[in-house]
C-alpha cells in the first residue's frame, strides 16, 4: 500500500479526511484544556450548553449502525425493516428520552452520580446492583466491534485503505482524542460530528427522493421482490410479524435510551429547562438521521449492481456493504468526500461516547471494588480512578480491534446482540426506578437479572430451526436481537411490577409507610 498513490487516486476524499482529523485534534486539545485539574471530568463533563448536549446526544445515538449497517437491512428486508428500525424504534426512542432523561438527570445531580451503575446503586441503595451493572455494561464492547468493522468497510470503499489498516486508523484516532480530553473532548468533537452528520443525512435523504416519489417506486421494488414492499415481510426471518416490526421496534427504541453513553449525557445539563432544550435538538436531529435508512430502498431503485456489494475476499454478498455501494454509485467525488466524513463522524462519535462511558464505569465502579487504599475497600483516589479509566479506553479499543480483525458474518446482529443485552438489564431498573419512586431493590434486581438471561436464552433458542419456527408461529422472530431483547425487557418489567405490587400490598395491610429509597 502506497499512501501517496492512494491520496493521488482520491484527492478530495483524502483532503476532507485529513482536514477532519485536524479539527478533531484541535477540539481534543480544547477539551484537554478545560478538563485540566478536574479528574472527574474525564468520565462526565460539566456545564455544557444544552444545544451542545443535544447535538452530542444525537451523535451518540446515531452511529455506524444508522449510517452503514441498517440501510443494509432495509435493502434485504424492505419496508418492514424501515418501519422497524426507522419508525417504531424512533417513536420508542423519543418516548424514552422524554420520560426518563429529566428524572435521571435530577436524581443523578442530587446524588453526584457520574455513571449509570453509580446511579442505579444510589437509587436502590445497593452496592451489589452497582457492581452488577458495571459488569453488564462491558457488553457494549460488541457495539464497538460493529462500529470499527463498519467504518473500516467504508474506508476500504472510499479511501482505498485495506480493511485492517482502516481498523487501526479508526482506533488510533478515537482513542487519541478520548485520552486527550475525556468527556469534554468527546462533547466538543461530537458536536462537530453531529453538524456534519446532519448536513449529509439531508443529502442522502434527498438523493433518492425523486425516484421514491416518482409514482412507480412500489412497482419497481415489487419487481425485485414483492415482499420488499410489505409492511410485514412474510419471507423475512427478522421482520415477519406485527410484534417483530412494531411492538419490538418501539420497546427496543425506548430501551436503547438506557445505554450508559446515552443516559449519562443528561448529566452534562444543569437544569430541567436546559434538559428540554437539549432533548428538542436531539430528537429533531435523530428524526433526520432515521431518514438515512431510505438508502436501502434507494439502492434498489438506482439499480446499484449486486456485484458492488460482494466481499472482495470471499465473493459473498455482504449487506453491510450496501451503503458504501450506493454512495459510490450515486454521488460525485466532492459529495462523496463529504458523505464519507459524515459516516466516519457517525461511527467515531458513538464509539468515543461508549469508550468514555466504559472508562468511567471501569474507573468509578469496578476499580474501587478491587482497590486496596486506606482501611476501607474501594477507597481509591480520583487521580487513580482517572488513570484506570484511561487504561480501560486503550484495553477496550484493543479488544474490539482484535475481534474486528476477523469480523462476524453479520456485524449488525453481533453488535445488536451485545448492546441489547445491556439494555435488557438496565431498562427495567432504570425506567421503573425513575417513574416509580417506591420501587424496591428486590423488584429492580429481578428485572436486572431476568432481562439479559431471557434475551440470550431466546437468541440461543432461535439458532435451532424447529424452535425458531415454533416461536414464529406465535409472531416472535428469534433471529432478530431486537425482538428477543424486547420480550426479555417486558418479562423483566412484568416481574418487577408484580414484586412491587406484592410489596406495596403487604405494607398497606400492615399499615407501614415505606421509607424513602437511599439517594447516596
Amino acid at each position: 500500500m502506497n499512501p501517496l498513490a492512494l491520496i493521488a487516486e482520491r484527492p478530495l476524499v483524502w483532503a476532507g479526511f485529513l482536514i477532519y482529523v485536524g479539527l478533531l485534534a484541535l477540539l481534543a486539545a480544547l477539551g484537554r484544556r478545560r478538563a485540566r485539574g478536574d479528574a472527574a471530568s474525564f468520565a462526565v463533563g460539566r456545564r455544557i450548553h444544552p444545544a451542545v448536549a443535544g447535538m452530542m446526544l444525537s451523535a451518540s445515538i446515531a452511529s455506524t449502525a444508522t449510517f452503514v449497517i441498517n440501510p443494509g437491512f432495509v435493502y434485504v428486508h424492505g419496508v418492514s425493516a424501515l418501519l422497524h428500525l426507522g419508525v417504531a424504534a424512533f417513536a420508542g426512542m423519543t418516548c424514552g428520552l422524554l420520560l426518563v432523561c429529566g428524572r435521571f438527570r435530577r436524581r443523578g445531580a442530587a446524588g453526584g452520580a457520574l455513571t449509570l451503575p453509580q446511579w442505579i446503586g444510589q437509587r436502590y441503595g445497593s452496592g451489589a446492583l452497582r457492581a452488577y451493572f458495571a459488569a453488564v455494561n462491558l457488553l457494549s464492547l460488541a457495539f464497538v466491534v460493529l462500529i470499527l468493522g463498519g467504518l473500516a468497510i467504508v474506508m476500504q470503499a472510499t479511501l482505498g485503505l485495506p480493511y485492517r489498516t482502516g481498523l487501526v486508523v479508526v482506533a488510533v484516532i478515537v482513542v487519541g482524542y478520548v485520552l486527550a480530553g475525556g468527556a469534554y473532548a468527546n462533547a466538543y468533537v461530537n458536536s462537530l460530528q453531529a453538524a456534519i452528520m446532519a448536513v449529509v443525512a439531508a443529502l442522502i435523504v434527498a438523493s433518492g427522493l425523486p425516484e421514491l416519489l416518482g409514482g412507480d417506486a412500489a412497482a419497481r421494488l415489487a419487481a425485485v421482490d414483492p415482499d420488499l414492499t410489505a409492511a410485514i415481510n412474510p419471507s423475512s426471518a427478522l421482520f415477519g410479524s406485527w410484534f417483530s416490526v412494531y411492538g419490538a421496534g418501539f420497546v427496543i427504541g425506548f430501551a436503547l435510551m438506557c445505554q450508559p453513553h446515552v443516559m449519562t449525557t443528561a448529566l452534562y445539563v444543569e437544569d430541567d429547562r436546559g434538559m428540554r432544550r437539549a432533548l428538542t435538538v436531539a430528537i429533531a436531529l435523530c428524526a433526520l438521521f432515521s431518514g438515512v435508512l431510505l438508502a436501502g430502498l434507494y439502492a434498489h431503485l438506482a439499480g446499484v449492481p449486486r456485484e458492488a456489494m460482494l466481499d472482495p475476499a470471499t465473493g459473498a454478498f455482504r449487506q453491510d456493504r450496501v451503503m458504501a455501494a450506493y454512495l459510490a454509485h450515486s454521488f460525485s467525488p466532492p459529495a462523496l468526500a463529504l458523505v464519507t466524513l459524515a459516516i466516519l463522524a457517525a461511527g467515531m462519535s458513538t464509539m468515543s461516547s461508549i469508550l468514555v462511558a466504559l472508562s468511567g464505569i471501569t474507573g468509578n465502579d469496578l476499580f474501587p471494588l478491587v482497590a486496596r487504599r486506606g482501611r476501607d475497600r474501594g477507597d481509591a483516589s480520583p487521580a487513580a480512578k482517572q488513570r484506570v479509566g484511561q487504561l480501560a479506553v486503550v484495553a477496550f479499543a484493543l479488544a474490539a480491534l482484535v475481534i474486528a480483525l476477523d469480523p462476524p458474518r453479520l456485524l449488525g446482529i453481533f453488535g445488536q446482540l451485545g448492546a441489547y443485552g445491556v439494555v435488557a438489564a438496565a431498562a427495567g431498573p432504570l425506567v421503573l426506578g425513575a417513574l416509580l419512586p417506591g420501587l424496591g431493590r428486590r423488584a429492580a434486581t429481578a428485572a436486572a437479572l431476568l432481562g439479559p438471561l431471557v434475551h440470550f436464552a431466546l437468541h440461543a433458542a432461535g439458532r435451532d430451526p424447529a424452535r425458531a419456527a415454533a416461536a414464529r408461529a406465535w409472531g416472535v422472530d428469534l433471529g432478530n436481537p431486537g425482538v428477543t431483547a424486547a420480550v426479555a425487557i417486558l418479562i423483566g418489567a412484568a416481574a418487577a411490577l408484580a414484586l412491587h405490587a406484592v410489596a406495596t400490598a403487604r405494607r398497606s395491610a400492615a399499615g407501614v409507610v415505606p421509607a424513602p429509597v437511599a439517594e447516596s
